[in-house]
């Protein structure tokens, strides 16, 4: 007999939902044959079968499993026999020795008011947070607190102030509870951490006729080819000459080590919409890459979040992210929000026709708004100017833009 069991599939992952099976329980299934549909933080995953035989599933379909939990068994009918749903394989039954029992009855409490285990960075965060690190449980080696540890408590403790409004809320009929998809989870938790960071915002405005010139001028010979193409290839494109000029916006900060981890790789993370929330697809080494590769990569991972197939490994590791709020119409500007952990964000906004200077006198012409949100531990003011400033030379200037076309 063999277990299936929920395992990490990567970026630290503890917890995911069985969001469907495909196959029933007591059917006869070849090795490697698809079992389960997994949501994780990340994406949906497929689990396969480890073994061929008969499948017991021990949970069922639409709750939530967390790393080591047995998602079904795999075995003849008489291996099976003896297990059933929500029954786990025995386990050995740990046995302290008398001598190291009493020494566990001896030892002192860990963690004492007098004595607080926790960096010098994580007593700044309880302060900055307004919170009494006493309070606070440490689950680290020897009960350090952790910043997870001050963060977990402060949400608590947010959580048990709102009790009475939530009762309050349940009086009336109209009120209906929705749980959370583990997309929708990850999301907020990204939005937690991405309040802790001390950012500030530049916006500019840019003359896009060349860039509106050549993209309508491209998108037929495109459209041949099977891609369609958008003005976001080469707003990346210039993207990347800007961050190799400025680089510490192609980087992300160790808080505890307190120094700033410059990448000498260019993976551009997007912001995109799906049916579950909002999603970061990455196009990895995307300095090596040609437009057309670049617009063509996009449309296949868009195509795969739509599909729910794509991959954890598809959805990671960003060095910069760029969110085109212009996609979608709306306002005139906004303030994009970090993508942890990530140093800086570029929205790009919808282009209109606006008042330009152009050879001294006033025109008409195709205006991009942007915004660049920015981590203030790591550049400052000035930099963000300069590093917009290079992002708006490289997407007014026509011999760049005809180069990439």
């Amino acid at each position: 007999m063999k277990e299936l069991k929920f395992v990490d599939v990567g970026e630290g992952i503890t917890e995911g939902h069985i969001q469907k099976f495909l196959v029933k329980d007591g059917e006869q299934v070849k090795e490697d044959q698809p079992v389960a549909q997994v949501e994780t933080d990340k994406a949906v995953v497929t689990v396969p079968a480890p073994i061929g035989g008969i499948v017991k599933l021990n949970v069922a379909e639409g709750s939530d499993v967390h790393v080591g939990d047995t998602i079904a068994y795999f075995g003849t009918a008489e291996e099976l026999s003896g297990v059933g749903k929500g029954s786990g394989a025995q386990k050995p039954a740990v046995v302290e020795a008398p001598q190291q029992k009493q020494q566990q009855q001896a030892a002192p409490p860990v963690q004492q008011v007098s004595e607080i285990l926790a960096a010098p960075s994580v007593r700044k965060l309880a302060r900055d947070l307004k919170t009494e690190i006493t309070k606070v449980k440490g689950t680290g080696p020897q009960g350090r607190i952790t910043e997870t540890d001050v963060r977990a408590f402060v949400a608590s403790q947010a959580s048990e102030m709102a009790k009475p409004m939530e009762k309050a809320h349940e009086q009336h009929e109209e009120v209906e509870r929705v749980p959370m998809s583990q997309v929708r989870k990850a999301i907020a938790r990204n939005m937690e951490l991405a309040h802790t960071i001390p950012f500030a915002v530049h916006m500019d405005m840019v003359d896009a006729t060349h860039l509106w010139g050549i993209v309508t001028q491209e998108k037929p010979k495109a459209e041949k080819l099977g891609v369609k193409l958008t003005f976001t290839p080469f707003i990346l494109k210039a993207a990347i000459q800007a961050l190799k000029e400025n680089e510490r916006f192609n980087s992300s900060y160790d808080k505890e080590k307190q120094e700033v981890i410059l990448k000498r790789y260019y993976n551009i993370g997007f912001a995109a919409e799906a049916d579950d929330g909002l999603r970061v697809i990455v196009i990895k080494e995307a300095d090596k890459k040609g437009m057309m590769d670049i617009a063509r990569e996009m449309q296949a991972l868009r195509k795969k979040l739509e599909d729910k197939t794509i991959s954890i490994a598809e959805m990671n590791d960003t060095s910069f992210t760029i969110t085109n709020i212009g996609s979608l119409g709306g306002g005139f500007l906004s303030v994009p929000v970090i993508n942890y952990p990530d140093v800086a964000i570029l929205g790009v906004h919808m282009i209109r026709d606006m008042p330009i200077v152009k050879d001294g006198a006033i025109a008409i012409g195709k205006v991009l708004p942007i915004s660049i949100a920015f981590d203030h531990r790591v550049v400052d003011g000035a930099e963000a100017v300069r590093f917009g400033n290079s992002i708006k030379s490289y997407l007014e200037d026509p011999e760049f833009l005809e180069m990439l076309g």
